[in-house]
């Protein structure tokens, strides 16, 4: 035993147990630090980027629109939009992450100031704070000033069902009129969601909240179908109820209802079955190995961008009904520009499939929702082509026109951008890279070579 404890006693460095331990301390009290100065910074940031009013809330700076915006609770300060787009940047955070981590920041340091202060002292964890600061940002100025007062001596020891305890007795309490209107709506609150990603298994999770009555026949639905099934299968049972949902569904979707034309009257029945439409990306030795080998039986679903196996594809594919459609091969090697600005359907596929999100830094904007920015403006020449093409979300593409920001294309789906202090990052496909030394960046470049086919 005492030979045994021995091979454990060092690490493969020859560090004892006990170092390791002690450098693990030191490397966590280091990490608190750092996140109390990151902390501490970012007050310091927005209390220098403050829109002072709602009438100043949009500003004109040297002909660009700088919009003061909302990120904490009432009473919290406007803060600068293309500065918020180059802080979150900075933080190597999405803007709708770092956004959501900023406003957590600004609304302890303004509307929680003891919370905020016991993080400053190191008597509060900053994740504990900032997750206070989520439950009090849709509350009253009253109402978050009685848990800041209420919580900041308890907050390093009270679990978060008592955090929730007080946040909603402080809504009772100090905003009795939401409390009640919050109860009234609470029946408004049903949904059903199914997860759009679907896993790897070709099954997706579907969640929701219904009227309670709506629950109790949809289980008793479900049972007696699962019933039924369990007389031709031997399934367990939860899974005789999933396959039951499914059975429930299609026979929605075969229903011969009678629509009429709101114009003419006619009715216009609805077309039953299921329509699948799947984007298959094959190179030309993955065609021949799949001849030669029969190893071709991975697909991958365009819209969840995950894989999924051939078997699959035809059992949904072979269900009665189904409809397939087969499109063209897209090479995204062409160069097929156009005369006009606007851009047809058939480049922005070609763009969405080579930048599959949005192409500033650290965003994970799915591209299918993002504006198609011409790097060298159209108006200057610019040619309306997947070379000359970048998917950016709108609030990037705002920063891009009026906020100073700049790109350079430094091939197709690679890009270089410098922010309006001078930071510097390269975005490709394996993600987001800050530069240091920041890089120059023309701030109106010349097209270069290969945008002209």
């Amino acid at each position: 035993m005492e030979q045994a404890w021995g091979v454990w006693a060092s690490g493969s460095d020859g560090r004892s147990t006990a170092e390791l331990l002690r450098d693990l301390a030191d490397g966590v009290q280091a990490r608190r630090r750092v996140e109390v100065e990151e902390f501490r910074n970012v007050i310091a940031w927005a209390d220098a980027n403050v829109v002072a009013d709602l009438e100043g809330a949009a500003t004109v700076r040297d002909s660009y629109v700088d919009t003061g915006i909302p990120i904490a609770g009432p009473g919290a300060p406007l803060v600068s939009e293309f500065g918020l787009t180059e802080l979150v940047a900075t933080l190597g955070r999405s803007l709708d992450g770092g956004r959501e981590h900023v406003g957590k920041v600004v609304e302890c340091g303004w509307r929680l100031p003891r919370i905020r202060d016991a993080v400053l002292a190191g008597r509060v964890a900053v994740w504990r704070a900032l997750r206070v600061a989520d439950l009090t940002r849709t509350l009253s100025a009253e109402a978050a000033s009685f848990v800041d007062r209420n919580l900041a001596f308890a907050l390093p020891t009270c679990t978060w069902v008592q955090v929730e305890r007080l946040v909603a007795e402080a809504i009772d309490r100090f905003d009795p009129d939401t409390a009640e209107e919050r109860r009234r709506d609470a029946h408004d609150h049903r949904h059903v969601h199914i997860e759009a990603r679907l896993g790897t298994d070709g099954v997706v999770d579907i969640c929701g909240t219904v009227d309670t009555a709506d629950g109790t026949d949809l289980d008793h639905a479900l049972t007696r179908r699962a019933k039924e099934l369990g007389r031709v299968c031997d399934l367990p049972l939860a899974v005789r109820r999933a396959i039951a949902l499914g059975d429930l569904a299609r026979h929605d979707l075969a229903l011969d209802l009678q629509i009429p034309d709101p114009e003419t009257g006619e009715i216009v029945r609805t077309v039953p079955g299921r329509k699948v439409e799947l984007f298959v990306h094959l190179t030309d030795t993955t065609l021949t190995d799949a001849a030669l080998t029969g190893m071709g039986n991975v697909g991958r679903l365009g819209n969840t961008q995950t894989p999924v196996s051939a078997e699959q594809i035809r059992q949904w594919c072979g269900l009665s009904g189904s409809t397939v459609i087969v499109r063209p091969v897209i090479d995204l090697k062409d160069h097929v520009p156009v005369d006009s600005y606007e851009i047809p359907d058939r480049l922005r596929t070609r763009v969405l499939l080579r930048d599959h999100t949005c192409r500033a830094p650290h965003c994970q904007r799915r591209a299918e929702h993002c504006d198609l920015d011409h790097n060298h403006p159209h108006a200057q020449g610019g040619p309306t082509c997947p070379c000359n093409l970048v998917p950016l979300c709108r609030r990037h593409h705002r920063a891009k026109t009026f906020g100073y920001w700049r790109y350079t294309i430094v091939q197709p789906g690679t890009y270089l951008w410098s922010s309006p202090h001078a930071q510097h990052w390269l975005v490709d496909h394996t993600g987001t890279t800050m530069l240091d030394p920041p890089r120059t960046v023309d701030p109106d470049p010349e097209p270069p070579d290969w945008v002209d086919p």
